[in-house]
């Protein structure tokens, strides 16, 4: 009897020993989720400094107003993170994508996605590609075109090593080159002064520049085959983050149910009467 229920003790002992091993490993789970973020609880995410319409209203990302906040909130709420869990930092273009610790969970400012730029850091699954368009304002030549070849003989300016300007040497193929230019605001500046007919950007911007910042502005049209030239955007993580397997989870569900393609068009409109130039 006394060997019976030692051994019926120690049977029990040992379930109350492996039930305890279980629990301690499913709370160590637990804690290694929480703590995959910088604050505990916590979701940082960083945006630029000031952040700039259509991807961010007002300068206020957690209006949830714009294209970039509204995707940070929805990849957020996927990941199980409210409103109230989300918290706004600021950081440079640059800095964001520097070898070295980050503020911030992820940062999303348009980062295109290059294998330069992911030797530094992660990068998500795309959230969003984006045609190349041309602009112009109401006073220049290419005001009226409609056409690639009517284009061919105006000057055509881009930022120098941009995806624009690839795309007006590929598929414009401007009599004079394509006109290069330090950054886009340069560009921009020739367009306004009459040094350049026309300026090439992605089609976001295009919207922005011709809606807020050109007198005048005109969307010429959306280039035809940039597919293979398209900028597309991920959200940038610490190099080797913890998140980034559950960010590319929630992108892809977003992806799935049709709403990351809703916001898009909310805020960036998939027909704004940009047409496509052939």
């Amino acid at each position: 009897m006394f060997k019976l229920s030692q051994a019926r003790r120690i049977g029990a002992l040992a379930g109350v020993g492996a039930l305890l091993v279980s629990l301690a490993a499913c709370s160590a789970a637990a804690e290694d989720s929480t703590s995959a973020t910088l604050t505990e609880g916590k979701l940082t995410i960083a945006t630029g400094e000031p952040a700039y319409y259509p991807y961010v209203l007002d300068d206020a990302p957690e209006s949830g107003n714009g294209f970039e906040s509204a995707v940070a909130y929805a990849i957020a709420d996927e990941m199980g993170y409210g409103p109230d869990d989300v918290v706004w930092v600021r950081t440079t273009f640059e800095a964001a994508i520097q070898p070295g610790p980050k503020d911030f969970d992820f940062n999303l400012q348009q980062y295109t996605i290059t294998e330069e730029r992911a030797q530094n850091v992660d990068f998500s699954d795309p959230y969003y590609s984006t045609p190349q368009a041309v602009i112009t304002v109401e006073s220049s030549p290419a005001a009226g075109a409609s056409t690639l070849s009517e284009l061919a003989d105006t000057l055509v300016g881009a930022a120098s090593g941009s995806t624009s300007f690839q795309a007006i040497e590929e598929i414009i193929e401007p009599v004079d080159g394509a006109q290069a230019f330090n950054n886009n605001d340069d560009a921009k500046l020739a367009l306004e002064t009459g040094q350049i007919d026309a300026l090439v950007v992605d089609l976001p911007t295009a919207f922005y520049l011709t809606g807020v910042e050109l007198t005048g502005g005109l969307i010429v049209g959306q280039l035809p085959g940039t597919a293979g030239l398209a900028d597309e955007w991920g959200l940038v993580l610490p190099k080797d983050s913890a998140l980034t397997e559950a960010v590319n989870e929630a992108i892809e569900s977003l992806r799935d149910s049709g709403k990351l393609q809703e916001i898009t068009d909310e805020w960036l409109g998939s027909d704004q009467g940009a047409p496509t130039l052939n």
